[in-house]
């Protein structure tokens, strides 16, 4: 058996995909989960079934590496397509002005123009339940661990990605060699469910922090620079937060959004082994591997009291529990001390760069760091099933792990318009960064073949390989929970879970409705899915010795 003190220290991304192939191996005997799928060939359209289960020119930017997938299609074969990219993220001021440069470039790649659809950090759940329920056409859909991609892949809502025998074959293997010859073994494995990807992991960090992310600007005017440099815990930052209160009222001191709150999964350092609106969880911290509910971890009860006392002090934003707003527009405001964060090496100048605020903004890492194959689902795109050219949808994902000007073209905007170039590989904002600037490089593709701008560590990319090492392996590191035999009481959790999670969490009221909750999941079936979770967790571990 892998221990875990073999995991620390050493290259995790190597040993993560060593413990992944038992995953797959074990996948590999329990059936499939693909009635959904469904492929359009690369030189005609054709409809897909609905499931019945659930600025240089472009001329003078080559790709990052020679794509044999991209290398070997003939646009002008290929019929013109519109591609419908979906993202979690805040709409654009000059997102026609994008688009319109990257149809240019892409009619030359793949014969297809984009439509990008990003749909704003507080809307997004609601937005795309409807999207999904009702068959909308989308081809490209941003999707993660935790938010509901398991129980949205049991709905059919996305197509097996590399199933030969798909209508139309292994779309990874057909279309994405590029993302096969790039990408860490250790994110593809760790992201299938019962042996098929159902999106393709961002190839980006591995582990995982918890953190806040503030105004050191405002922090040095208050003279509290010093506290928040002392804080360790969540309790530790009650009387900073208090300071500025008093101090800046017109100043919000803690801005909670939907989900990003101290009782989100990365703060309460739950591994809930595939969905994380799906109760049933590990702690990714601990080595214990009985799957518990979240009521049953006493460290996540005890953060709820402790939020809402801060909420009661006036410390949080009134609206959390409704809020649209996500943390990033939030901040853009100008009137948001700090906000939570999962971090990485770099956030805060990245968050800076996102926001307006480059220079401005410190992060504080709270807790430990740690991995779960969470991490390598945490940010996918995934190709919907009501595409009409999958295909072509699954030769764009390539190309946004391959082709670097189209992958910053983007995240970044127009080059001498909305960044502008110091160096190869080195940017700044530009005149017009404010009206492209969606901060969501996270999300989309490749982030090594991202710029880092003038306000980042020259040597970011090397910081998260640093950052990987060492981190606190989940038990259940390799596993993801196939819903299917459950996937009715699933729908009906998650659907619970939506009517109290956003105000409990947030401390908008009392943790006693914590209770109510868990009451009424006990009540609709959360016992059979805690059963069924560790039924598969331990064939899984019982495999890996």
């Amino acid at each position: 058996m892998l221990k875990k003190s073999n995991l620390r220290g050493k290259n995790l991304a190597l040993l993560l995909a060593l413990v992944l192939t038992f995953s797959v191996v074990l996948s590999a005997c329990g059936g499939k989960n693909n009635e959904g799928s469904g492929a359009s060939s690369p030189s005609a359209s054709a409809s897909s079934k609905p499931s019945e289960s659930a600025s240089a020119s472009p001329s003078e930017t080559a790709s990052s590496s020679p794509s044999a997938s991209s290398g070997d299609i003939d646009p002008s074969k290929l019929p013109e397509y519109k591609l419908k990219i979906v993202w979690e993220g805040p709409p654009q001021k000059d997102e026609e002005a994008v688009e319109a440069k990257i149809n240019e470039y892409l009619k030359g790649k793949i014969n297809a123009t984009v439509d990008l659809a990003p749909i704003d950090w507080g809307q997004w759940d609601q937005k795309m339940n409807l999207m999904i329920a009702s068959r909308q056409d989308m081809d490209v859909v941003f999707t993660a661990q935790w938010n509901g991609h398991a129980n949205n892949v049991s709905k059919g809502a996305y197509l097996a990605l590399n199933d030969p025998k798909g209508p139309q074959g292994n779309l990874l293997e057909q279309y994405g060699k590029d993302i096969i010859a790039t990408l860490d073994k250790a994110f593809l494995e760790g992201a299938k469910i019962n042996g098929f990807n159902y999106g393709i992991p961002t190839n980006k960090e591995l582990a995982s922090q918890a953190g806040v992310i503030y105004r050191k600007d405002i922090a040095d005017e208050l003279g509290i620079t010093d506290q928040l440099d002392k804080v360790q815990t969540v309790a530790d930052l009650e009387p900073i937060l208090q300071i500025v209160k008093e101090k800046k009222p017109n100043i919000t001191p803690l801005f909670f959004a939907k989900g990003e709150n101290f009782n989100a999964h990365y703060f309460a350092q739950h591994d809930f082994l595939g969905d994380a609106y799906l109760d049933g969880l590990l702690r990714k911290d601990l080595d214990d591997s009985k799957v518990i509910s979240r009521f049953e971890d006493k460290g996540y009860m005890d953060q709820l009291q402790l939020t809402r006392k801060f909420f009661k002090e006036g410390l949080i934003n009134k609206d959390a529990a409704v809020t649209q707003l996500g943390t990033q527009d939030a901040m853009k405001k100008g009137n948001v001390f700090m906000v939570t964060s999962q971090l990485k090496p770099g956030k805060d100048a990245e968050f800076g760069n996102a926001t307006g605020l480059a220079g401005k903004l410190k992060q504080i890492n709270i807790g430990p760091r740690t991995v779960s194959t969470g991490e390598t689902a945490g940010a996918m795109l995934a190709v919907s099933s009501t595409s009409k050219d999958p295909a072509r949808a699954m030769m764009f994902i390539n190309l946004m792990h391959s082709d670097k000007y189209l992958n910053n073209l983007v995240n970044f905007g127009i080059e001498g318009v909305h960044y502008e170039k110091i160096s190869e590989n080195r940017i700044k904002p530009g005149p017009k960064a404010a009206d492209y600037n969606p901060g969501v490089a996270w999300e989309l593709g490749n982030q090594f073949l991202n710029p880092t701008f003038e306000t980042e560590a020259e040597d970011k990319w090397d910081q998260f390989k640093i950052f990987n090492e060492g981190a606190h392996p989940s038990p259940a590191l390799g596993f993801t929970f196939n819903v299917e035999p459950v996937k009715s009481l699933a729908a009906v959790l998650v659907n619970i879970r939506s009517q109290y999670a956003d105000a409990v969490e947030s401390g908008s009221v009392d943790p006693s409705k914590a209770d109510e909750w868990y009451a009424k999941e006990k009540a609709n079936g959360l016992d059979k899915v805690l059963a069924e979770k560790q039924k598969q967790l331990d064939a899984f571990l019982a495999f890996k010795k």
